[in-house]
């Protein structure tokens, strides 16, 4: 959570064009558009970016964004932050998303399982294995010792 600032005159025009702006540019006309327009705008921009956030809030005072709601990872703050950011007309971004980790997964191992085996199964990347590994550290010491009955601790895969 944060306030970002970005240069006012760069990126992406709100509307009259797809050609975006730089530093250097001639200050772009204000074509006049309320806050209320800029923030429909600027919620088309998350969505035809494809950028996933639940509970969106955004509130447009000017040139000055205050965004919140709840993302699953750092990465997808820091996109819907600059797609926001990067508009020209838009000077800061204050932020206030909170990252929300999906909950673990739980396994009991059964008679022939090997952490590649659940990881497959979990994953569909037996090479994944060592994320359980290391998520049930201390408990297991070694990835070839595990047992029937074990309960085995199965985080969600960061950037999934």
């Amino acid at each position: 959570m944060g306030l970002f600032s970005f240069l006012k005159k760069a990126g992406a025009a709100l509307v009259g064009g797809s050609k975006p702006v730089t530093a250097d540019s001639p200050e772009p006309k204000d074509p006049g558009l309320s806050n209320e327009q800029k923030e429909m705008l600027l919620r088309g921009i998350i969505t035809n970016n494809g950028l996933k956030i639940e509970n969106l809030t955004l509130t447009v005072n000017d040139d000055h964004v205050i965004v919140g709601g709840e993302v699953t990872s750092q990465a997808e703050r820091e996109k819907i932050i600059l797609a926001l950011g990067n508009v020209s007309g838009i000077a800061t971004v204050e932020d206030n998303i909170v990252i929300v980790a999906p909950p673990a997964q739980f396994h009991e191992v059964k008679k022939g399982d090997t952490l590649s085996k659940i990881a497959k199964q979990y994953y569909g990347d037996p090479m994944k294995y060592p994320v359980i590994f290391e998520a049930n550290k201390p408990l297991l010491k070694d990835p070839d010792r595990i047992y029937p009955g074990q309960v085995l601790r199965i985080p969600p895969l960061e950037n999934a």
